[in-house]
């Protein structure tokens, strides 16, 4: 600026801006013409020249004190903008550009209260000027209307504020050009972007953002660019928006309107009870929020004027709908958190703006629908949180209407629609919120279903044979975009599940605009750029404790309940209720389920009313109780019909009709008792107003009733009387004009089938017959009633609970939008996949499968998890390579960062990865040329070793001319190239058919294509194991033993991929805790045994040696006591050990077990049990070298490593033992028995000795561990607590085992180191170990002896055995003779044995056993015991001898005679002969079995009797009775057994025959009578106390009678009574008295014996004998001579002295 226009103003600031502009004014003016302008300028320069600037001034002008001044040079710019010349008007249009940006005007404009305000009347001049057609005039006016509303120092009211806006709103419809159209555009959104930015603040000091040009023309006006004209007005705005303000500005005087602004805006303007007043006061908001809702409310009206009818295509009017429609949309984009905390605000919006939306999606404009979806994006993005209703109803007639529509679709329409998804898609919140608050809502629609349904539905665009208006390149493009959308969704899924489950926040958030809310305070300096990047949850953080994830769980599973009921009952009702009913969602009462029907949407009413005309009991009951439900008092007849048949259609048959209209008519006479007479007439004038409805309005019926008609028609019906004729008539007049329909005919549209199943559901029938089936711009009209139907709606559903608004932070509730989503996503990937080849849609897809997974497999949804990768995987296409492309090899990389990513949720679906893995790595070598795993894993025949080297060269080269030329016919090729299906187990599973050139052709492109995966993925999968958790490593490790096994399994094909990388797993994996690495390992080691196991030797070899390396490596780790980890590891070794039938591999076993433990020998702890397990098998194998490898690495154990076999796990020393008791029974070298044996002893030695180093621990330090144990259990208290008594029995019975072993020298070597070990060492045990000895090792010993049974015991044995037993017993009789019986029994029981050397033996044992311990050691009672088992034994042999006896009763024997003299008979009959051979062979069984048993019955008569003899003087009167008994017992058998004559004679004839000496049964019984006869005289002789007390005498007496007796009975066998001579005895005879006569001698002698006054006693039977006696044949004169010494001895004295 020059020195001379410098002052022409004067000095003050108001001087030095308005002086330059007043100059250019006046010399622009005409002189004439504008005079009166001229005059003002000069008038107002001359008083600026002496004005100075005034800070405290308070006029409208900065600096001037005068309000009469401030007009005076305000007054010259309004003339001269009023002046109508563009010269004119434009510098004083600029001048008033700058005192509005330089904040040089400082006032509150509002004609309202000024009227005449000098601020005022300039804008409205900037205002009027418009009108002039130029376009520098037009911009200006444009640059100082913003200027002004950008003021931070002018308050704008009210209709000044309005005027402004439509000034611009003017300019932009019909200025000059488009730029100037675009610029006015852009103004007034920046006019909207400051005004609401100072209503968040409540003050003009607040920031802003600025608008974007090129965002404002996205819908429209595209075409109005002129070039430049984008930059230009971005320029123009940011010149007015960021002019640099003076610095006397922060001097000046603020305004009273702006300080009580600033003091408002110091208040908190979120606070609830500040800015909620009653909705009728609006007296306590601001002037700056007043201004703000009533500029939104004029923008919303203006959006909703619509043209005439006259002039339906007016562009003005749409182009004045769209710019208020973008302001809208900045208004919304810009807002803060006051437009969801203030009351007042968010009425606005629902009665305003929602309106607004509601009557344009009416047109069919799409640049305006367009505009109504960003709104509404907007809406949802920011204020869902308070518009739950209205975007519950908005969603689904904007955004799912569209989406839904496959077959006719609008391109433009649905681009729009599928945009908007993906960017609110975009935000992850909104996605969960809309779920939570609708799909679990019952009242709301399934939003987010329906939303992903629709978007499946483009995916795989029309079906086919649909009728389409569809392009392909559109449908493309839909598909393309639908498929980007569903990616998106489920990568927000996806983000926001990360995001919870990192932040760890859980618990659902409600929202309840009735509620305080707790709101983040906005900071007045902050401008909108910074609040509205809040995201909606953010802003709302009030959490309910009442709802949780699981209250909406149980929302979400009660809605889909429901909504399956109300299907049903819209197909059949009847099923429907009693669906409803048995799921708990309707009570069982009539009351419920009338309700039910009354208040539910979504029920087809139709249905309804059929279902209240049934007959049945349930249905009738209900009809009754919903017409009772229903309140007509004080209601017109045809309104109370009218209001009853809202909710459903009346049926069409007359009896249901009937019984509804029976019970209404008796309901509204209950309701109105004084309305008819009786409810006859109400029920007939139903039927009458019916029948009126369907005949005035239906348009099938030409003959319209008239009202006489109808009249007519009722006549009588009140009981004979007539209704009132008037009442009749204006029923009638009613009915005609209105007709009587349910609320879902409100909107008299029809409606399609689909559309009612569809909406009825969603209660939006009525909007969406408004907004879709018009098709052209026009005003509602009489579709008014529905807008006001729809706003009750929103009021309605705002006031229930269920609007509150939940926002959810667990992450489980991803659990049910899984469920929902996950089958349309993989459905639209996978079609998506298979059809198309573009890459950028097939890599969406499978972005959204990797996303699908990542989220499925964090929430352990596994079907959802397992089909999504089970889908990658078969798109793979490695199981096809030959057909594989580019989209194939994605998705290899696709399964890679699956694996990597969520490798630690994959569990299960690690096999389809693994498997992918496997067949990747197969195809790599056969694009190398590298030779198939079959080449070595065949077996190493020397004779075809050198063929398969020829083979694999051949096949080497193979591969690497097929790289080159692509022709060659291999067969293993062949078999790849086939393919197979995914689910085969190699490549090659299909042999047949032949392969073209084409194909080799294809599969060497695609093994290049494959070429974009390096190694170094695929390593990288099985070196990332070492990050997966403890649960994952398991399932990883589980399914590549899975993989590994279908490789190795393999017919065609197997290969060792999977096995190498299990090894090398393990090794990764090796350092983990011993829990994890148990879990890990007790997989692996069942993967070891299977493939050890296998019948291809060469993989069973292979596994072996490398469980060999992973156990050596393991065997580095120490462990500590009590743990099992080595013995788990070592397992697989006895596993296989034990079960493989290959000589080579388990001999491979125990060269690697000799190698482990001899190089580990210090770290081995409880793998020593798995050691000595499979050493144990080796023993037992049948191949010789085998044992006697192992035998030589247990040797090496035992001698020089005993120790550590016990270092930590004392229970080794058992399975040690063991293992050298397999080696006692090995049967291929007695010197490893015999060896074993000597160890065993070594061991029981080391045992006795307290060799087990972990007891130690119990031992004192200062004394030594071996005389401890001996010193604690030598005490009696000790020794009742055997702490060895485990680690002895083993030992000891394994022994004990040995000695029924059929070696000589086994059994001598196990008897006697057995009974060495219990005769040295049995002073450690305690008494009760000590029985448990004697029953489980000494005894079993005696067994196969005892029990008769086939032993290989010889008499040496047996004699060996007996004398180590009788020793034990001896030694240690003071603990064992509790078995004294036992051991009796036992030797008893070598009596019975039918060998001589064993019942000597026997013999012998008793006899030492009781010489030993008869000198006084035994009690009475033992005594009794030894007595008594020989008693016992003796008797148990009589039972079945005598059934044996028994036998020959049924037996013929032949006369000898017989069987020579008829041979010739018996020869020529075959039966004859062998039926009596069998009795032969029977008899002389019994013969040898009763000459056995006579013997066994005299030997224990006779060790009976020496004992007696021998230890008489111990004996007591019990004992000496129990001698007796056995005599007693044997003498009475005896006799039994020789009185059976017939026996006799059969069993004589058959030794005659058999040429066998006869059973010497005469002998046993004279035996058996010497001894008791004996036992008799020396007990009457020796002790006469006892012989009284056991009454000896009479039984010496009857004994003697009996031997006499049977003396007799036997020489008058052949003498008959009768005859009266004698015959001489035959030879027979003879035989028998010699035998007998040596008893008769001794009995007789006896009797000569005893005194004289005993004998007298019993001389009265003993006489009679005497003298038969005398009168017998005698074979000996020793008979006659002891006769006659007893004549004379006893019977003389009796005679000579009677």
């Amino acid at each position: 600026m020059s020195s001379g226009s410098q002052a022409l103003g004067g000095q003050s600031r108001c001087g030095w801006l308005l002086g330059p502009s007043l100059d250019k004014i006046i010399k622009n003016a005409a002189w004439r013409k504008h005079s009166h302008i001229v005059a003002a300028c000069k008038s107002a320069l001359d008083k600026l020249e002496t004005l100075t600037d005034d800070s405290s001034a308070s006029t409208p002008l900065y600096g001037v004190a005068s309000v009469s001044d401030a007009e005076s040079f305000i007054q010259p710019l309004i003339l001269a903008i009023d002046s109508s010349s563009p010269k004119v008007v434009e510098p004083a249009l600029d001048c008033s550009y700058r005192l509005f940006s330089l904040r040089l005007i400082r006032c509150e404009i509002d004609p309202s209260e000024h009227p005449h305000s000098i601020i005022f009347r300039l804008i409205d001049s900037i205002c009027k000027c418009s009108g002039l057609g130029e376009e520098a005039v037009e911009l200006a006016i444009l640059k100082t209307l913003l200027a002004a509303v950008r003021s931070s120092t002018v308050l704008i009211r009210a209709d000044c504020l309005n005027q402004i806006v439509k000034t611009c709103y003017n300019i932009y419809l019909g200025g000059v050009n488009g730029t100037n159209q675009i610029c006015a555009k852009s103004v007034l959104a920046q006019m909207m972007a400051i005004i609401f930015a100072r209503v968040e603040g409540d003050s003009l000091l607040v920031t802003f953002n600025t608008v974007s040009v090129t965002e404002l023309l996205e819908f429209n006006d595209r075409n109005l660019n002129e070039g430049s004209s984008i930059q230009f007005v971005q320029n123009f705005i940011n010149e007015v928006v960021f002019t640099n303000v003076v610095d006397a500005d922060l001097n000046a005087k603020p305004l009273p309107e702006l300080q009580e602004a600033d003091a408002k805006a110091d208040e908190k303007p979120d606070s609830p009870h500040a800015e909620l007043p009653d909705k009728d006061d609006l007296s306590s908001y601001s002037k700056i929020r007043d201004d703000g809702v009533m500029v939104f409310k004029n923008l919303c009206k203006l959006s909703m004027k619509f043209s005439s009818q006259e002039q339906s295509d007016d562009q003005i009017l749409l182009r004045g709908k769209m710019l208020s429609l973008e302001l809208l949309k900045v208004i919304m984009d810009n807002g803060g958190p006051i437009w969801r905390t203030n009351e007042r605000f968010l009425n606005v919006i629902k009665q305003f703006l929602c309106l607004s939306l509601l009557k344009n999606s009416a047109l069919s404009v799409m640049s305006i629908f367009q505009l109504l979806c960003a709104i509404f994006q907007s809406l949802l993005s920011k204020y869902r949180s308070v518009l739950k209703s209205e975007i519950g109803i908005f969603f689904p007639m904007l955004i799912l209407r569209v989406l839904e529509n496959v077959l006719q679709p609008s391109f433009i329409q649905k681009m729009t629609i599928l945009n908007l998804l993906d960017k609110v898609s975009q935000d992850s919140q909104i996605m969960i919120d809309i779920f939570v608050n609708y799909d679990c809502d019952v009242d709301s629609p399934n939003i987010f279903e329906r939303t992903v349904n629709g978007l499946l539905k483009t995916a795989l665009g029309p079906p086919p044979g649909s009728t389409t208006t569809l392009t392909p390149v559109h449908d493309l493009t839909f598909r393309f975009e639908s498929v980007k959308c569903l990616e998106m969704i489920i990568k927000s899924m996806g983000v926001w599940m990360d995001q919870q489950l990192r932040l760890g926040e859980f618990g659902v958030k409600n929202n309840n605009t009735s509620d305080n809310e707790s709101v983040i305070e906005s900071n007045p300096s902050l401008g909108a750029s910074d609040e509205v990047s809040l995201p909606d949850l953010e802003l709302h953080q009030e959490v309910n404790s009442e709802h949780s994830t699981a209250t909406l769980e149980q929302r979400r599973a009660y809605k889909i309940e429901l909504q399956k009921g109300i299907a049903l009952f819209n197909r059949k009702p009847s099923k429907g209720i009693d669906f409803l009913i048995n799921n708990k969602k309707v009570d069982g009462t009539p009351e419920s389920v009338a309700l039910f029907l009354k208040n539910t949407s979504g029920l087809n009413e139709t249905m309804i009313g059929d279902y209240l005309g049934e007959r049945e009991d349930f249905s009738l009951k209900v009809m009754h109780a919903y017409v009772d439900s229903f309140n007509f008092d004080q209601m017109d007849f045809g309104e109370a019909l009218r209001f009853f048949l809202r909710g459903f259609r009346l049926p069409g048959e007359a009896q249901k009709i009937d019984r509804i209209m029976e019970k209404f008519a008796e309901r509204y006479c209950k309701c109105n008792p004084n309305s008819f007479t009786s409810a006859d007439t109400a029920y007939v004038l139903a039927y009458s107003v019916i029948m009126l409805n369907t005949d005035a309005h239906n348009s099938m019926v030409k003959d319209k009733m008239s009202k006489a008609d109808f009249v007519r028609n009722n006549r009588g019906i009140d009981d004979g009387k007539d209704l009132p004729e008037e009442y009749l008539g204006a029923l009638y007049d009613q009915i005609a004009k209105n007709e009587i329909k349910m609320k879902a005919d409100v909107s008299s549209i029809p409606q399609s089938k689909q559309t009612n199943s569809v909406n009825r559901l969603l209660g939006l029938d009525g909007i969406l017959n408004l907004v879709w089936k018009q098709t052209e711009e026009k005003p509602l009209g009489a579709n008014g009633d529905l807008i006001r139907h729809i706003q009750q709606q929103f009021k309605a559903k705002s006031g229930k609970s269920e609007s509150s608004y939940y926002a959810v932070a667990d992450a489980a509730i991803l659990r049910f939008m899984v469920e929902v989503c996950w089958g349309p996503m993989l459905a639209a990937f996978s079609v998506t996949l298979d059809q198309s080849d573009d890459r950028s849609a097939t890599n969406h897809c499978l972005h959204g499968i990797r996303h699908a997974v990542h989220v499925t497999a964090v929430m352990g949804m596994q079907t959802q998890r397992d089909a999504l990768v089970t889908t990658v995987a078969k798109f793979t296409y490695l199981h096809c390579a030959a057909d594989m492309k580019q989209k194939n090899v994605d998705a290899v990389k696709a399964i890679i960062a699956i694996a990597i990513e969520d490798g630690n949720y994959l569990q299960d679906s690690w096999e389809h990865i693994l498997t992918c893995l496997s067949r990747f790595e197969h195809l790599q070598l056969l694009g190398e040329g590298a030779p198939s795993d079959a080449s070595f894993l065949s077996g190493s025949n020397p004779e075809t070793e050198e063929k398969e080297k020829e083979k694999d060269k051949s096949l080497r080269s193979s591969f690497t001319s097929l790289k080159k030329k692509g022709t060659l016919q291999n067969p293993v090729v062949m078999a790849v190239v086939r393919g197979s299906s995914y689910d085969s187990t190699s490549l090659g599973a299909n042999t047949s058919g032949l392969v073209t050139p084409d194909q080799i052709n294809n599969f060497i492109s695609n093994l290049n294509l494959l070429e974009q995966i390096g190694n170094f993925e695929l390593n990288h999968i099985f070196a990332h194991s070492q990050r997966l958790d403890s649960e994952a490593i398991v399932a990883f490790v589980k399914a590549l033993c899975k993989v590994s096994m279908s490789e190795l399994q393999s017919v065609s094909d197997p290969r060792v991929f999977s096995l190498t990388k299990i090894v090398e797993v393990a090794h990764y994996n090796m350092n983990r805790i011993r829990l994890v690495w148990s879990r890990i390992w007790s997989v692996l080691s069942d993967f070891f045994v299977s493939v050890g196991l296998s019948e291809n030797l060469s993989v069973a070899i292979f596994v072996m040696d490398s469980l060999r390396q992973l156990s050596m490596k393991f065997l580095e780790r120490e462990e500590l006591a009590n743990y099992n980890f080595q013995n788990e590891f070592l397992r697989p070794f006895v596993i296989v050990m034990q079960k493989s039938n290959s000589v080579e591999i388990r001999e491979l076993i125990v060269r690697c077990l000799s190698q482990m433990i001899l190089s580990r020998v210090d770290n081995v702890k409880s793998g020593w049990k798995s050691v000595f397990m499979a050493l144990t098998a080796a023993a037992a194998d049948e191949r010789k070298n085998i044992v006697l490898l192992a035998f030589e690495t247990m040797e090496k154990i035992v001698r020089e490593y005993f120790p550590y076999i016990t270092e930590t796990e004392t229970t080794t020393f058992t399975d040690c033992v063991r293992c050298l008791i397999t080696f006692t029974n090995s049967r291929f070298n007695s010197d490893v028995s015999l060896n074993a044996i000597a160890f065993l002893r070594y061991c029981a030695v080391k045992l006795a000795e307290g060799g087990l180093i972990c007891n130690q621990e119990t031992v004192p330090a200062d004394e030594d561990p071996s005389i401890q144990v001996v010193k604690d259990t030598a005490t009696p208290d000790s020794m009742e607590k055997d702490e060895h008594a485990s680690y002895w029995i083993p030992l000891l019975t394994g022994l004990s085992s040995l000695t029924s072993d059929p070696r000589l020298a086994i059994r001598k070597s196990s008897l006697e180191v057995l009974f060495n070990i219990l005769k040295d060492h049995g002073h450690l045990f305690s008494r009760a170990f000590w029985i448990t000895v004697i029953n489980t090792v000494v005894f079993p010993v005696f067994k196969p002896v005892t029990q008769q049974q086939n032993t290989t015991w010889d008499s040496e044995t047996c004699a060996v055995a007996t004398r180590c037993l009788i020793d034990l017993f001896i030694n240690f009789f003071a603990i064992m003779r509790g078995h004294l019986s036992a051991v009796i029994s036992l030797l008893a029981g070598f009596l019975k044995n039918p060998g001589q050397g064993s019942a000597s033996t026997g013999v012998a044992g008793l006899m030492r056993l009781v010489g030993e311990l008869g000198g006084g050691l035994l009690t009475d009672d033992e005594w009794g015991c030894i007595f008594v088992c020989l008693k016992e034994t003796a008797g148990s042999m009589l039972p079945g001898f005598l059934k044996l006896v028994r036998v020959m009763d049924r037996i013929e024997m032949p006369n000898v005679g017989q069987m020579y003299d008829d041979g010739e008979m018996l020869n020529g009959n075959g039966t004859i002969e062998d039926h009596e051979d069998d009795n032969l062979q029977t008899a002389g069984y019994v013969v040898s079995r009763m000459k056995t048993h006579i013997s066994t019955q005299l030997l224990i008569m006779q060790v009976t009797s020496d004992l007696y003899n021998m230890h008489q003087e111990s004996l007591k009167a019990s004992s000496v009775k129990t001698v007796l008994e056995i005599f007693s017992q044997t003498v009475t058998h005896a006799h039994e057994l020789a009185s059976e004559t017939t026996l006799h004679e059969k069993l004589q004839k058959a030794c005659s025959i058999l040429e066998l000496s006869d059973p010497p049964v005469i002998h046993f019984e004279n035996e058996s009578y010497q001894n008791m006869l004996n036992l008799l005289h020396h007990l009457l002789t020796t002790d006469p106390d006892l012989s009284s007390e056991m009454e000896i005498e009479p039984q010496l007496f009857s004994t003697c009678q009996q031997i006499i007796k049977l003396y007799l009975n036997c020489s008058k066998e052949d003498k008959k009574p009768e005859v009266h001579w004698i015959l001489p005895l035959n030879s027979g005879v003879k035989e028998e008295l010699g035998a007998r006569t040596g008893l008769l001698v001794a009995g007789l002698r006896v009797l000569s014996e005893v005194e004289k006054e005993r004998f007298g006693r019993y001389a009265g039977r003993v006489f009679p004998l005497m003298v038969e006696l005398v009168r017998c044949e005698h074979g000996s004169r020793e008979v006659q001579m002891v006769l006659s010494d007893l004549f004379q001895r006893c019977i003389g004295p009796i005679i000579t002295k009677s």
